[in-house]
């Protein structure tokens, strides 16, 4: 790496073009896409020193230990008035997100059921069928990876595990939770069905959960 590129500050977000909530999946898909275009053999757009920053961007954001020291070094997401706390809105949030990690948690065994052959969710495929920001939806899935309940595969896609299986017959969301986070373009056919077939559907697939753990 050249000294002018590593004796100046660089602001791994923006050089990305990521949001410093992003999760690990969306850093991947920006990474690739500008390793590709300033890759120094690619033609036209290939610079050398732009292909350093970006993989040492990658190499920062990329390293759990590395992000949080770098976030913390230059105030990353902090507004400098010093740590606040959210208040009641925080206790509010504590359901919302249980029910959010529940709902992640029913398309990823949804999909399992229906696809075996190809489990994985991509993340930017989630973003559409989920209700959610993006910060929520980060939380969510550092906790539910951090309980081992989902996974990447070697694609970057999403898909349950056999204890996130588990976890979700043996606590069973009400469906009215789950549905809250489904946004009507993700539930299967071109238009949101009638409520009583919604809850036909998820009646459907609790019963499937139930006959799994006998």
């Amino acid at each position: 790496m050249s000294t002018t590129l590593a004796s100046k500050f660089q602001d791994h977000y923006a050089l990305l073009g990521i949001d410093p909530q992003s999760v690990s999946e969306t850093l991947q898909r920006a990474y690739a896409a500008l390793a590709r275009k300033y890759h120094p053999k690619t033609p036209l757009t290939g610079d050398a020193e732009m292909f350093d920053a970006i993989n040492l961007a990658y190499e920062v954001l990329s390293d759990p230990v590395r992000r949080r020291e770098f976030d913390e070094l230059h105030h990353v997401g902090q507004d400098g008035s010093g740590p606040t706390f959210s208040g009641l809105e925080f206790f509010d949030a504590l359901g919302r997100d249980a029910s959010l990690r529940s709902a992640i948690l029913c398309l990823l065994y949804d999909r399992r059921r229906g696809r075996p052959s190809a489990p994985g969710v991509a993340m930017r495929t989630l973003e559409t069928m989920v209700e959610a920001t993006a910060v929520e939806l980060s939380s969510a899935l550092w906790y539910l990876k951090q309980r081992g309940l989902a996974a990447s595969d070697d694609k970057s896609s999403l898909q349950i595990t056999a204890d996130g299986m588990d976890y979700l017959v043996s606590h069973k969301p009400p469906i009215e939770d789950v549905m809250a986070f489904i946004k009507p373009t993700a539930i299967a056919g071109s238009q949101t069905p009638p409520r009583h077939e919604v809850e036909s559907i998820v009646s459907t697939l609790q019963r499937a959960l139930a006959r799994t753990s006998d």
